[in-house]
């Protein structure tokens, strides 16, 4: 599986997992949860359970990079917040107000500060009185961050 993965990815996958899995093993339901989720995944409960029954209700490290693997082919956390916001858009015009926007990233979820939020707009070149094309908003925010080094 570290085929499938950047080296330096794995040795953040390798530190949350031995964070979390002190034993080498992972298993119960809980240990699989915080430390996926720690890695910015969102796997629902049964997904979760899924992958700890395939392995035996055990998984090693080396499991554990293989369902790091299946998973994130299957999570598209672009299309799924762009499928939250046409939810919101009945009328289908493709568009939120800044100022709603900044509502929702400010209050919702994580709840960013006002001085994240004006560098996501920044980056984005979004002007707090302007209509936001949100399908071009979700590909800014989700961008991975470029590495520099």
């Amino acid at each position: 599986m570290a085929r499938y993965f950047k080296e330096k990815d794995i040795d953040e996958f390798r530190e949350c997992f031995y964070l979390f899995a002190r034993t080498g093993v992972i298993k119960s339901l809980d240990e699989l949860t915080i430390i996926m989720r720690s890695l910015g995944l969102s796997p629902t409960i049964s997904e979760m359970t899924g992958y700890l029954k395939q392995k035996g209700g055990k998984m090693t490290f080396a499991d554990f990079l293989e369902v790091m693997h299946i998973h994130s082919r299957i999570e598209n956390l672009p299309k799924e917040v762009v499928d939250a916001f046409k939810a919101g858009d009945p009328e289908g015009k493709g568009y939120i107000p800044a100022k709603q926007l900044r509502h929702l990233l400010q209050n919702w979820g994580e709840r960013l500060s006002a001085k994240e939020v004006d560098r996501i707009f920044r980056e984005a070149n979004v002007d707090n009185s302007s209509m936001v094309k949100y399908e071009d908003f979700v590909k800014i925010a989700c961008a991975p961050v470029p590495d520099y080094y």
